[in-house]
């Protein structure tokens, strides 16, 4: 039936979707199928219908959070240079916005300390997204003229993720605002970018 080809692969995004948000928010291995199939408003017995297993979710799950990210990328930066991508994705990464919202923000902070526990399937799936996010940082500075993309890339993502991380470990709120903000400054002024308002301009 056409309903059913269609009607398929959407029930599958709804439940991919939920399992993204529970993995983000609790681990990987704190998820439940019956809790994201539930959220999905969806009984227990459909899952094996999607999926063959609950590593299979958590491997399309991670896919899917990466692919937000560079839907995000792509969105926020219509008609903006390099150095203003760059720089307003910095001021999103190291805001307090985006260390407070764990089930819609950055996979690699929040599942950097499950991957060993993972699967090597899921593994590698977040090894390719982590992959992605690099390259799209090169492809900015690379543009931007810097001497060693690649190298200045890994060091750019490495201090992002470890700034948001050390952030949300922080208990007080005053605190860990200011982590962010001195991480911020220093980065962008290392990568010579200006403030986000005058960068836009």
């Amino acid at each position: 039936m056409r309903y059913e080809s269609e009607h398929k692969p959407k029930i599958r995004e709804r439940i991919v979707k939920e399992a993204a948000k529970a993995i983000r928010a609790k681990g990987p291995l704190q998820v439940s199928v019956a809790g994201v199939m539930s959220k999905a408003g969806l009984t227990h017995g459909g899952f094996y219908a999607h999926f063959a297993s609950k590593d299979a979710l958590i491997e399309a799950a991670i896919q899917q959070m990466f692919n937000q990210v560079m839907q995000r990328w792509d969105k926020n930066n219509q008609g903006l240079n390099a150095s203003q991508q760059l720089a307003g994705y910095i001021d999103f990464y190291l805001s307090p916005s985006h260390r407070d919202n764990r089930s819609q923000g950055c996979p690699v902070s929040a599942l950097a300390s499950e991957a060993p526990r993972m699967t090597a399937p899921c593994q590698a799936e977040f090894a390719s997204g982590i992959e992605r996010i690099r390259s799209m940082i090169i492809r900015q500075l690379a543009e931007m003229g810097a001497e060693d993309p690649q190298s200045a890339a890994v060091s750019v993502s490495s201090e992002l993720m470890g700034s948001l991380s050390l952030a949300r470990c922080e208990p007080d709120r005053k605190a860990s605002d200011a982590l962010l903000h001195s991480a911020k400054e220093n980065l962008k002024a290392r990568l010579h970018l200006l403030p986000a308002e005058q960068n836009r301009k």
